[in-house]
């Protein structure tokens, strides 16, 4: 059953795909339920954030109906991400209800990124509401480096929920921020233990967003150098294999599993874009790296007829870029957005 007091809100009458205009399908919404997490990795957050006050978030019943709005326009996959989902009071009440729409055939997968530092609590419920499959944040098998990198994080407690994530029967794929300096020598180490316990692992360029406090030209590690350096050790043939995001991935002949390769700044994925964002407030990034966005929250509450939100969907999507302007190097090493990448969503 949806979370109680979404049953009145209409469903869309045979309602186009959404199309933006480029011609893309969008089939894919990421969920922000929370700008707040429990780690201030340093690529993601400055140490001091100030988070939006919780009176500024949309109700879990509200998320519930935009959600579902989106369902209803065709799209397939979503994602619930943060700061840290599992953080979110209630967040289970969320994953219980769109559950539905998994049972209905309506969706086809739903499922959230996590720092894994609440999995241990969650895992089995996850399980137990249709999410099969999870991405958890690690970037280092070091605790002291793990700590440094998260500021606040614990290594052991990530382990033990991945464990418990496993036990459970969710599939999990770990994601790894290459970052310059810090991680790039134990790249290998973590391909062989995520590969050796049967979890793909995804490398991802360090995004320009939000000020961190950091210089971003010090963090950058260019993936590209990275595939160069891995195939020295590994056998590495590309494979078609698609997940819905904008990764690319390879098969290792050494492990048998598979690394993806999200390039942002090394290769622009764009062309394949099929993705927005919904923010804890009700605002809706068309694309990452740019500013463009459309207000929900105005509609959603201004009637209980989901025919404004629909309306304002539509007018989003037709405003929908091409593509981000993601550049970092020596003139470049502010941040392309003020905009912190736990208020969009991993």
């Amino acid at each position: 059953m949806p979370i109680s007091g979404t049953e009145p809100f209409a469903k869309a009458d045979s309602a186009l795909p959404l199309i933006d205009p480029f011609g893309r399908s969008i089939s894919y919404l990421r969920v922000s339920v929370t700008d707040r997490c429990d780690f201030r990795c340093v690529y993601c957050m400055s140490e001091d954030m100030t988070f939006l006050p919780k009176a500024d978030l949309l109700t879990l019943e509200e998320l519930d109906r935009l959600c579902s709005a989106f369902v209803d326009r065709g799209v397939r996959k979503l994602r619930l991400t943060g700061g840290e989902p599992l953080v979110r009071r209630g967040i289970m009440t969320l994953v219980a209800s769109l559950s539905r729409h998994l049972r209905s055939g309506a969706l086809d997968e739903l499922t959230l990124t996590t720092n894994g530092s609440q999995l241990a609590k969650y895992a089995q419920e996850l399980a137990g509401h249709g999410v099969k499959r999870i991405n958890v944040s690690m970037d280092t098998l070091d605790p002291d480096k793990f700590r440094a990198i998260t500021r606040w994080g614990d290594l052991g407690k990530v382990l033990t929920g991945i464990d418990a994530a496993q036990a459970a029967g969710l599939k999990v794929k770990i994601n790894v921020v290459a970052l310059k300096g810090e991680n790039e020598d134990e790249i290998p180490a973590l391909v062989e233990w995520a590969h050796g316990r049967g979890m793909d692992l995804t490398l991802i360029e360090v995004m320009p967003l939000g000020d961190v406090g950091e210089g971003r030209l010090d963090q950058y590690l260019p993936l590209s150098l990275v595939r160069a350096r891995l195939s020295e050790r590994f056998t590495l043939t590309e494979l078609d294999h698609r997940t819905g995001g904008p990764a690319r991935y390879v098969r290792v002949a050494e492990t048998g599993g598979k690394i993806g390769f999200i390039t942002p700044l090394t290769h622009n994925f764009c062309e394949s874009c099929n993705r927005v964002r919904l923010t804890c407030t009700g605002t809706l990034y068309m694309c990452l790296g740019q500013e463009d966005a459309a207000d929900l929250r105005r509609p959603l509450r201004a009637s209980e007829s989901n025919d404004l939100v629909l309306a304002a969907i539509d007018d989003a999507i037709a405003h929908k870029p091409k593509g981000h302007d993601f550049i970092i190097d020596r003139r470049h090493q502010r941040p392309a957005l003020s905009r912190h990448m736990s208020v969009t969503g991993g």
